[in-house]
C-alpha cells in the first residue's frame, strides 16, 4: 500500500487543505502560491500513474484513491474560482461569473456521472470499456491548465486565456461524457435483451 505512486497520491490529498488556505490567505502572492500548489498536485497525478505502470506498483488502494484525489482537487478548485469570480465580477466584464460557473457545473456533473458509470460498468465486469480516452486526457490537461491560470490571475491576459481554455475543456468534457454514456447505454440495452 505504501509504495511511491500511492505516497504521491496521498501527498496530493494532503495538498488540498494547503491549497485552500493559500487561496484565501490575504497576501499579494497567495494566488501565485495557490496556483503553484495546484500545479504540483496536478504533476503528482501524472507522475504517480506513470510510476505505477513503469514500476509495476499498481494497487487496489491506488486505483481507488488516485481518481478520488483528482476529482476532489479539481472540484475544490472549481468551487473556489466560482466564488472568487462571483464576488469580484465587477472587476471584469459583466457575466464573467457565469462563464466560470456554468463550465464548473458541467465539469463537476460530468465527473459524478462518469464515476457512477465506471462503477456500474465495473460491476458488470466491463470497466475497461470506459477507460480514459484521448479526449478525456486532453480534457484533463486543458482543464488543469485553465484552472491554474484562473487561480493565478496574474493579469487580464492570463485570466481571459484561461477562461477560453476552460471553454475548450468544457466542450471536451461534454464530448467525452457522451462517448462514455454511449458505451453505458449500449450495455444497458444488452441487459434488457
Amino acid at each position: 500500500m505504501f509504495n511511491l505512486p500511492n505516497i504521491l497520491t496521498m501527498i496530493r490529498v494532503a495538498l488540498i487543505p494547503v491549497f485552500v488556505i493559500l487561496f484565501y490567505w490575504p497576501t499579494p502572492r497567495s494566488n501565485l502560491m495557490a496556483a503553484v500548489v495546484f500545479i504540483i498536485a496536478a504533476l503528482t497525478d501524472l507522475l504517480d500513474g506513470f510510476l505505477a505502470r513503469k514500476l509495476h506498483k499498481t494497487t487496489k488502494f491506488g486505483a481507488f484513491l488516485d481518481p478520488v484525489a483528482d476529482k476532489i482537487m479539481v472540484c475544490v478548485a472549481l468551487v473556489l474560482i466560482v466564488e472568487f469570480y462571483s464576488v469580484h465580477v465587477s472587476e471584469f466584464f459583466p457575466h464573467m461569473n457565469l462563464l466560470v460557473s456554468i463550465p464548473a457545473m458541467i465539469i463537476i456533473a460530468r465527473e459524478i456521472t462518469v464515476s457512477a458509470l465506471r462503477e456500474w460498468m465495473a460491476e458488470l465486469g466491463k470497466r475497461a470499456m470506459v477507460a480514459v480516452s484521448w479526449v478525456g486526457k486532453w480534457k484533463t490537461t486543458i482543464q488543469l491548465i485553465s484552472i491554474a491560470g484562473l487561480i493565478w490571475r496574474m493579469d487580464e491576459v492570463i485570466i481571459y486565456c484561461s477562461l477560453g481554455m476552460l471553454m475548450v475543456a468544457t466542450v471536451l468534457t461534454i464530448w467525452s461524457m457522451i462517448m462514455y454514456l454511449k458505451v453505458g447505454f449500449a450495455n444497458m440495452r444488452e441487459g434488457n435483451r
